[in-house]
């Protein structure tokens, strides 16, 4: 039985591989995470408005999930904006 070695990702044109990010909730030990934290919830929303992806940040899916709803939620009640006010 052949061992297949392990593929390691590199940085597009560098030799150095890729370091996997770690989930900062998880490391934290967050059971949930709550829509009226602002300051939290600004750090994973871009400038535009658009929510940063699990790649980016580091999330682990069960909290990517979870920091997507409390956006949303946010937004609804007006805490956070849809998008941001750049068309003047």
């Amino acid at each position: 039985m052949r061992i297949k070695p392990k593929k390691i990702m590199k940085r597009p044109g560098s030799f150095l591989p890729m370091r996997k990010r770690s989930c900062r909730f998880c490391a934290e030990r967050v059971k949930s995470i709550d829509y009226k934290d602002i300051k939290l919830l600004e750090l994973f929303v871009r400038e535009r408005g658009g929510i940063i992806s699990t790649r980016s940040t580091g999330n682990c899916a069960k909290h990517q999930r979870m920091l997507t709803t409390a956006i949303k939620r946010a937004r609804h009640i007006a805490l956070l904006p849809y998008t941001a006010d750049t068309y003047r």
